[in-house]
């Protein structure tokens, strides 16, 4: 049950799907943030810097004297010391998947829970280890012509075609969704802001 207003700072489908599967009422208003890291950043602290910096840029937009909490994401994808985005194309998409073929990699969500009204922030960041089964040139093509991997964080989505290259995880498997749902939830309730089962 949610005792205040939610709101989830990201147009993410996959994200809203999450909440909504645990029972939690909520609205979505997108952030105008750009996704640009700054050099020297640890990939932890890129991931919270922007999801802070999207739940202030909700928040700023709540009405005045209205208690909000806002909910401000982002996950990346990392193997290697390489940080895997969103692919531009089909050929980016196809190069992501070759270089994680047979590997395992890291994706690591930051999240920013705001009291718009107090200002208080919960940040934290969490990771999961995936490991990709070795990808045969023709599983790489046909993936990619499915159109599934084009905004997908490092060109594949677990939850979908793409459950096929994944061997294991090792952590959160919402977390490679795109929250890690069972400490959102934890921290939101921790808060004051929800309480799940309630009478």
């Amino acid at each position: 049950m949610t005792r205040v207003k939610l709101v989830l700072a990201s147009a993410s489908p996959r994200r809203r799907e999450l909440l909504m599967q645990v029972g939690l009422e909520f609205d979505v208003v997108p952030s105008n943030v750009p996704e640009e890291p700054i050099h020297g950043e640890t990939p932890e602290e890129h991931v919270i810097r922007l999801s802070v910096d999207k739940a202030r840029e909700v928040g700023r937009r709540c009405s005045h004297g209205e208690e909000c909490w806002i909910i401000g994401s982002d996950t990346i994808v990392l193997s290697d010391g390489k940080v895997f985005g969103k692919p531009e194309d089909d050929r980016e998409a196809a190069r992501m998947l070759s270089m994680l073929s047979g590997r395992k990699h890291r994706v690591i969500t930051g999240y920013c829970i705001l009291n718009s009204l107090t200002g208080a922030e919960i940040k934290r960041s969490v990771e999961t280890v995936v490991f990709f089964k070795k990808l045969r040139p023709r599983e790489i093509v046909g993936y990619v012509e499915s159109g599934e991997p084009m905004d997908k964080a490092g060109g594949y989505a677990i939850q979908g075609i793409g459950s096929f290259m994944v061997e294991r995880i090792e952590g959160s498997y919402s977390n490679v969704v795109g929250l890690p749902v069972c400490q959102i939830v934890n921290d939101l309730e921790m808060a004051g802001a929800v309480s799940l089962f309630s009478k």
